[in-house]
């Protein structure tokens, strides 16, 4: 505020020196008919530049005082010159000026009016029409309408182009925090399906091995060594989904997938559970995101079966050329729900954000999840 003020004033004071040393050095012309400089032109001259100093808040105002001092010098026959304070606050007119209808209109009348009360001054202080001058008045008021109104124009497209700018930013800021959500969305269903995956089959291997402890050692001792390597594989992968959550910079990951069912199918069927897989179509490498989609929701069926069913599971896997159709059946006890927890849900919603589907139905004792997720056409394997 204090530099704005300062430069208002700084402005004022010039355009003062300078329509005093004009009015001193007898303006443009030689004529010796010319009042000299006394207190009253001295006077005139702060009249002329002193409303600059609202040419920020009231800009038409400042030029109206401005130029009403400027034509009391021509009428009172001080040396001729040029209006220096009239055409600076027209200058700030064109910058600062409210562009509102009335204003507008208020303007249009303001303008010309003084500038014919300039050539009517002229005329009476030296008895004649001033062609000359009024043309160059014209030119030079005109002039300095446009140059303002022109930097104002450029000022409001700086400032557009930086508030452009900042929402870009923002908009940018947002999508990146929407996208480290949906990013952690899909990192707790990881961790929800790895842990829960993976804590039913110990759970499944741990009671056989405390049963067969002493029956059958050999067959004890190997489901205790499935646990130990079923609970490191699946540390290694909560590490990796924590460590995902803990950086904040992009990391490579290689997610899991299709490639992975042979290994899911048998630590299954080492817990006891019979699993059955059939594929129909041509295999073929499918997107990252359907690939493990898939994955997780044979691995959430897989362990439903487990679970909840009678020990056996089947499998189908079709290829079609647009879409993967998966098909998990399983016999259903009846000391339990198929669908309890959280795995349905989270199986819809992977199949949802691909523009997929998954079902599920319960009938004559059979527990059925179906899902078909779009693939488009890949690489044959």
């Amino acid at each position: 505020m204090r530099r704005e003020r300062a430069i208002d004033v700084g402005i004022a004071l010039g355009v003062f020196a300078l329509t005093v040393g004009t009015l001193a050095g007898g303006g443009v012309s030689s004529d010796e008919d010319a009042r000299s400089l006394d207190a009253l032109g001295v006077l005139l001259a702060a009249l002329a530049s002193l409303p600059l100093l609202a040419r920020r808040t009231a800009p038409l105002a400042a030029f109206a005082a401005a130029a009403t001092a400027s034509a009391a010098i021509n009428a009172l026959e001080y040396a001729p010159g040029p209006p220096i304070g009239a055409t600076v606050a027209l200058f700030f007119v064109g910058l600062y000026g409210d562009r509102s209808r009335d204003s507008g209109r208020l303007t249009a009348v303001v303008i010309p009016f003084f500038f014919l009360l300039h050539v009517a001054a002229a005329g009476y202080g030296r008895d004649q029409f001033p062609v000359v001058p009024a043309l160059f008045g014209a030119l030079v008021w005109g002039g300095a309408w446009v140059l303002g109104d022109r930097v104002r124009l450029r000022r409001e497209r700086v400032t557009n182009l930086e508030e452009r700018a900042r929402q870009a930013e923002h908009e940018t800021a947002r999508e990146r925090r929407l996208a480290a959500a949906e990013e952690r969305t899909r990192i707790a269903r990881d961790l929800h399906d790895s842990a829960g995956h993976a804590i039913n089959v110990i759970l499944v291997h741990a009671g056989a091995a405390r049963l067969l402890a002493e029956k059958d050692p050999a067959r004890s001792r190997a489901a205790l060594a499935t646990i130990e390597t079923l609970a490191r594989e699946t540390l290694g992968e909560i590490d990796q989904l924590v460590g995902a959550l803990r950086d904040d910079e992009d990391r490579t990951q290689s997610p899991i997938g299709l490639a992975a069912l042979d290994a899911l199918v048998k630590r299954h069927r080492d817990a006891g559970l019979e699993v059955d897989v059939e594929v129909s179509g041509d295999r073929r490498a499918l997107p990252p995101a359907t690939d493990q989609a898939a994955y997780r929701i044979l691995q959430e069926s897989l362990t439903n079966a487990l679970r909840h069913g009678a020990g056996r599971a089947d499998v189908t896997l079709a290829y079609d050329d647009d879409a993967l159709e998966i098909q998990v059946d399983n016999p259903a006890r009846r000391d339990g729900p198929a669908d309890a927890g959280h795995g349905i849900v989270g199986m819809r919603e992977r199949a949802s954000l691909l523009g997929g589907s998954v079902e599920h139905e319960s009938t004559n004792g059979l527990f059925r999840v179906r899902a078909r997720l779009p693939c488009g056409a890949g690489e044959p394997r």
